[in-house]
C-alpha cells in the first residue's frame, strides 16, 4: 500500500498543475488510507506538502502572468490569519472525543475526514457543472465579500489541512472576474501561502517526521511540474468534468466509510 501511496504522490502535484487545486483532495486521504497516518497528522503533512508544490506551480504562472498578486494578498492576508489561528489554537484543542453517548460516538477523526468529505462533495458539484467565465462589476462590495470570503475559507482550509483550491478559485472568478486561468494561477499563490502558514502552526504543536515529508512532497513537486506542461494541451472543462466525478465518488466512499464502518 505504501508503494502506491508514493506512486499517487505525483498526482498531488500532477492535479494542482492541471486545475490549480484539488492536491489536498488527494493527499489526505493518500495519507490516511495508504500510509495509516493519524488525520491530524495528516492533515498537518497535507498543508506543507500542497503548500510548497502550489509555491513551485505558482512560480512559472507568475512569470506568464497568470499570477494577481495584488487580489492574491487581499483575499490570502485575512486567510492567512484565520488559518493559523485554527491550527494553532482550535484544532489542538478539540478533545478526541466531542461526543458520546450509549449509541454513537463521535471522534476528532471522525469530525475532520466527515467535513472533508463534504467539502469534497460540494467541490465536485462545481467542477462537474459547466460555468461560463463572469465578466467583473464595478461594485466595492466584492472586496468586502472577497475579505470575508479568505476568513471562512482559511478557518475551513485549518480545519481540515486542504489548501482550498476548489473554494478558492469560484470566489475569484466570481467576485472578481479574473479570467479562468488568471484564477488557476493565482489561487497555487494563495495556496502556498495559507497552507505554509497553517502549517507553521502545526509545526508549533507536533513532532514532524520530515524524512518521509520531504520525500512525499518531492513527489507532489515532480507531479506539478508534469501538470503545468500539459495543462496547455488537455481541455481545462473536460479535465475539471472527470475529475469532479471521481472527487464526487471519494467524498462519498470517504464519508460513508468513516460514518457507516
Amino acid at each position: 500500500m505504501e508503494i502506491i501511496g508514493y506512486i499517487a504522490s505525483v498526482c498531488i502535484g500532477l492535479i494542482l498543475g492541471l486545475l490549480g487545486g484539488g492536491g489536498s483532495i488527494l493527499s489526505i486521504p493518500i495519507l490516511v488510507y495508504l500510509f495509516h497516518i493519524d488525520a491530524v497528522m495528516a492533515s498537518a503533512y497535507s498543508l506543507f506538502i500542497v503548500g510548497i508544490t502550489s509555491f513551485v506551480g505558482a512560480v512559472p504562472k507568475y512569470k506568464e502572468h497568470l499570477v494577481n498578486i495584488r487580489t492574491g494578498l487581499l483575499f490570502g492576508i485575512p486567510s492567512i490569519i484565520s488559518i493559523f489561528v485554527t491550527r494553532k489554537w482550535i484544532v489542538p484543542s478539540m478533545p478526541d472525543i466531542l461526543y458520546q453517548s450509549d449509541s454513537i460516538i463521535i471522534t476528532k477523526r471522525v469530525l475532520l475526514l466527515s467535513l472533508f468529505a463534504i467539502l469534497m462533495i460540494l467541490a465536485s458539484v462545481s467542477m462537474i457543472r459547466n460555468k461560463k467565465e463572469i465578466q467583473r462589476e464595478d461594485d466595492r462590495n466584492r472586496k468586502a465579500l472577497l475579505f470575508i470570503e479568505g476568513i471562512l475559507i482559511g478557518f475551513l482550509t485549518g480545519l481540515v489541512g486542504a489548501g482550498g483550491g476548489f473554494l478558492i478559485i469560484p470566489a475569484l472568478v466570481l467576485l472578481t472576474g479574473l479570467p479562468f486561468k488568471t484564477a488557476v494561477g493565482t489561487s497555487l499563490f494563495i495556496i502556498a501561502i495559507n497552507s505554509l502558514m497553517g502549517f507553521l502552526g502545526d509545526v508549533l504543536n507536533y513532532t514532524m517526521d520530515w524524512s518521509f515529508l520531504l520525500s512525499i512532497t518531492s513527489l507532489a513537486i515532480v507531479g506539478i511540474l508534469i501538470g503545468n506542461k500539459l495543462s496547455g494541451s488537455i481541455s481545462s472543462f473536460k479535465l475539471r468534468k472527470a475529475f469532479g466525478w471521481f472527487v464526487l465518488a471519494m467524498g462519498c466512499w470517504i464519508l460513508i466509510r468513516e460514518i457507516m464502518m
